[in-house]
């Protein structure tokens, strides 16, 4: 069974009470950890050259010293009593490690990693998304140590995340025949020979809970209705900045699509034993010419697949 999201994970302390203190920031900066992010690169980092258990690179606070105080992201303190900052910047050539993304490598870094990598690339993608105030028009400046802008005017912004539904639709039949529905995004690109198949997926209205979310979003894109909908995890998937809700909901296979063309190029019911025979590298064929893809094993919505085909529901 799988234990949690890939990007769920952490070991930080966030250390709220010391954004305010610039005393205790100036001092922590000199003993610091450093995780530089490349924001216009996609927010990348350095890892370790190792494809299979690759570790984040952290600097000393020498290697990025002409970074401006102001845009020192403190993200908490360590176990070992070591604080943790960010730093949006061009990645330094560094010998043993290479760039990757969180979508690349999140499931394979350590719960250290993961969490350190997700909280650094969240908030880096919102301070480079909020550079003026969305009250006054006013450009912005960072305050509580990356926890907030504030104008001239003085109002303050705090970080935001978007709340998403994602949700695997299934039929409720146990066992190797069981049924799961999952849909091609019309916005996907296909790989050549694949057709990359997901959970059904959409932003929380305003005015609108997570659960009624999952009903609208499965009614909209391919015409069924969910019903003995249950939350099972979220993880936060920072691109740029959302925090998905996971859920499972109950549907009947027997009941007619009606896809919508703009959201859902194709969507289809598969088995168990389709999930778990691509899961082991296996061909799946669509019958239209290409194979079934799944989604990437950072993403909840993998997660949520792994949990059904272990029997979750």
């Amino acid at each position: 069974m799988t234990s949690g999201p890939p990007l769920a994970r952490s070991t930080l302390d966030r250390a709220a009470h010391r954004r305010s203190d610039q005393q205790w920031l100036t001092d922590a900066w000199h003993r610091a950890r450093v995780l530089v992010i490349d924001v216009a690169g996609g927010g990348r980092t350095l890892v370790g050259s190792s494809t299979e258990k690759p570790e984040l690179f952290l600097l000393g606070p020498e290697a990025v010293e002409d970074s401006e105080p102001a845009g020192r992201l403190f993200l908490g303190v360590e176990p070992d009593d070591v604080p943790v900052f960010a730093v949006a910047a061009p990645l330094p050539a560094m010998a043993g490690a290479r760039v990757a993304s969180l979508r690349e490598v999140g499931h394979l870094l350590s719960d250290r990693d993961a969490g350190l990598f997700t909280t650094a690339v969240a908030l880096a993608n919102w301070h480079a998304r909020h550079l003026y105030s969305s009250i006054t028009g006013l450009a912005t400046v960072v305050g509580d140590a990356g926890w907030s802008r504030v104008d001239e005017a003085g109002h303050q912004l705090w970080p935001r995340t978007d709340p998403a539904m994602i949700v695997l639709v299934h039929d409720g039949v146990s066992g190797p025949d069981g049924r799961c529905l999952l849909g091609n995004n019309a916005a996907w690109r296909a790989a050549e020979g694949l057709r990359r198949y997901s959970c059904l997926a959409g932003y929380v209205e305003p005015g609108e809970s997570a659960e009624d979310a999952v009903v609208r979003e499965v009614g909209e894109e391919v015409g069924l209705l969910p019903h003995h909908i249950g939350y099972v995890a979220s993880q936060a998937w920072p691109f740029p900045g959302s925090l998905m809700l996971g859920f499972f909901a109950l549907a009947d296979p027997g009941e007619p699509m009606r896809l919508d063309p703009a959201e859902i190029a194709h969507a289809g019911w598969f088995t168990r034993r389709d999930i778990a025979a691509v899961l082991a590298g296996e061909r799946v064929d669509l019958g239209d010419g290409p194979a079934l893809a799944l989604p990437p094993p950072s993403s909840i919505a993998l997660f949520l697949i792994r949990r059904w085909l272990d029997g979750g529901s």
